[in-house]
């Protein structure tokens, strides 16, 4: 596998995300949401349990707590109930429960547009609070997901890290403020259809082919 310098994976990180755009230009967030606090619950849900399962779920979810005093005052065995089937369902009813007690007694129920706010949210760390300040304040984020960290070590835009903060770190140094947000929900598309976690991923089907370093290429 070959190993670039920062010039070189600065260079290569603008390459791969024009071709990203080209092949998912509409590339967005897997989990739906209409309000910041949805995303807030979604995104404790979504640990170890798939979206498209926490799409599902809270449905049932908001039709009892329509609102953030709603699930504020539930109690949490009420709220795991409900969310179990996205697996640790008392930790995360617990976690949502807190979190949104915390937002109607502090922020008026609103979801605070501040990273270190966020991060001292129950249950939000900093790949929750990145998707948070990218999907609904538009800041500059990048949102090292299981997806994120596999795909950027085969780029060859990482060098074999794969603690999530590490790797984030790395990627503020070459990829564009006002990229990162887009190029993280790309690389989710691209690790789900193409780059997948296989030893063998889709390589005869990928748009990056020629460029990635996996294939050992200058």
């Amino acid at each position: 596998m070959t190993t670039y310098t920062e010039e070189k994976k600065q260079e290569l990180a603008l390459e791969i995300i024009q071709r990203l755009k080209e092949e998912y230009p509409d590339a967005g967030c897997t989990l739906d949401y209409d309000q910041a606090w949805k995303l807030l619950v979604s995104v404790r849900l979504a640990a170890q349990c798939t979206d498209a399962r926490v799409n599902v779920v809270v449905e049932d979810l908001y039709k009892k707590y329509p609102d953030v005093q709603a699930l504020a005052q539930a109690e949490p065995e009420d709220i795991e109930t409900i969310v179990r089937p996205c697996g640790l369902g008392k930790s995360k009813a617990r976690d949502i429960s807190a979190c949104m007690k915390i937002l109607w007694d502090q922020y008026g129920g609103k979801v605070p547009e501040d990273f270190d706010a966020l991060l001292n949210l129950p249950g939000i760390g900093r790949k929750s609070a990145n998707l948070i300040m990218g999907d609904v304040f538009q800041k500059p984020a990048i949102v090292t997901d299981t997806h994120c960290i596999r795909l950027v070590n085969r780029m060859g835009l990482v060098d074999q890290i794969k603690d999530p903060k590490k790797v984030e770190l790395a990627l503020w140094k070459i990829i564009p403020p006002e990229e990162g947000s887009d190029f993280c929900h790309r690389l989710v598309y691209h690790g789900r259809d193409v780059c997948t976690a296989r030893t063998k991923p889709h390589c005869e089907d990928c748009c990056l082919r020629d460029i990635c370093a996996r294939n050992g290429v200058e």
